[in-house]
């Protein structure tokens, strides 16, 4: 009897075995089944308005099947007809099989994408699904929809950039990158001026989910060693969470030049940078005449104002001071697509 007891055990003992070891290396299905969209039905058409702003939007879908119980990660991705999703929005993200935003959630991806407010647009939508990096993600078939978005103020999605140059500070809502297709491709200028040179990239105004990068190969890695830059200055930084790679531009220092300036038209008075509101800032006199921005004590990457709205233009007209006296000038980076730059008599 005990012997039986114990073969008994012995067998119990190796089927679990058996059972750990299978689901520790699954076997992939050779022909995985896509995930099927299930609703909305293709032709659906939704009028968008800043009165049901909360009402939400559900989209439901058959769940991709490897073969084996996986942890899939969903994503609602649009484009515009005919473009073959060259140039897909990710909506929204989801690891069951629905997705659920709000009307101004999606109106806030349709007019990154370039849809006008108030007029209807035909776009097709599809499911991604990504299960890693190794193996293909699975799509659903294409449906259309006709969507009317409403006008309001645009939001990027953003992702943060702590670093030495600004006290290791993730919730600075100051020093962020944007993306503006809605793209998972994030950039901007990160002032790089003071400290170490040493920053990260995270996507929330916290460090629950930061990149690095290990190997300084370009590639970023979660949590991974801090990004650095050798030289201060200001930089052109891009970031692509569609492959985790980044690319850091050639370091700018900027100044300001002119008849106004101290240094005249043949040298430039550098600008200093004000950590706190991740702009460039010089307090300086300034005679009557004319002045620009320029950057690296050269021609290549100057900056005026051919309108006269306080927005700069690459190589634009130059600017004016009319009254001679002490000023407060600063140059800001941090609105995606424009600098903007103030003179104001102290």
């Amino acid at each position: 009897m005990k012997n039986y007891y114990s073969n008994i055990f012995w067998l119990l003992t190796i089927a679990m075995i058996w059972s750990c070891s299978e689901d520790l290396d699954p076997v992939i299905s050779s022909d995985p089944q896509s995930p099927v969209l299930m609703s909305p039905e293709s032709g659906t058409s939704l009028v968008l308005t800043a009165e049901e702003e909360t009402k939400e939007v559900i989209f439901e879908y058959q769940e991709a099947d490897y073969g084996f119980s996986a942890a899939t990660r969903y994503t609602v991705q649009m484009d515009l007809v005919g473009n073959g999703f060259a140039e897909p929005v990710d909506v929204i993200n989801s690891t069951s099989n629905r997705a659920i935003l709000t009307y101004a959630d999606l109106n806030q991806k349709l007019l990154s994408r370039g849809l006008m407010p108030d007029e209807e647009t035909t776009v097709e939508m599809r499911i991604k699904a990504f299960l890693n990096d190794n193996i293909s993600d699975e799509f659903s078939e294409t449906i259309t929809m006709s969507l009317t978005p409403y006008e309001v103020a645009l939001q990027y999605p953003k992702m943060y950039v702590p670093g030495d140059y600004q006290g290791w500070n993730p919730a600075n809502e100051n020093t962020i990158l944007y993306s503006v297709k809605s793209d998972n491709v994030y950039d901007g200028f990160v002032h790089l001026i003071t400290g170490n040179g040493e920053f990260k990239v995270n996507e929330g105004p916290n460090w629950d989910v930061n990149y690095g990068d290990d190997g300084e190969d370009g590639v970023l890695d979660a949590g991974g060693a801090n990004l650095k830059v050798d030289a201060k200055g200001t930089y052109m930084l891009t970031v692509n969470l569609n492959d985790k790679t980044y690319s850091i531009g050639a370091p700018l220092y900027w100044g300001i030049i002119g008849d106004a300036t101290a240094g005249g038209w043949d040298s430039s008075t550098p600008m200093e940078f004000d950590a706190d509101e991740n702009i460039l800032t010089l307090n300086a006199d300034l005679s009557v005449g004319n002045m620009k921005f320029r950057a690296n004590d050269a021609w290549d990457n100057n900056y005026g104002d051919s309108d006269g709205d306080g927005v700069l233009d690459a190589g634009g007209s130059d600017i004016a001071v009319t009254e001679a006296g002490n000023y407060t000038i600063t140059m800001d980076f941090k609105v995606p697509g424009e600098v903007s730059y103030t003179l104001v008599k102290n």
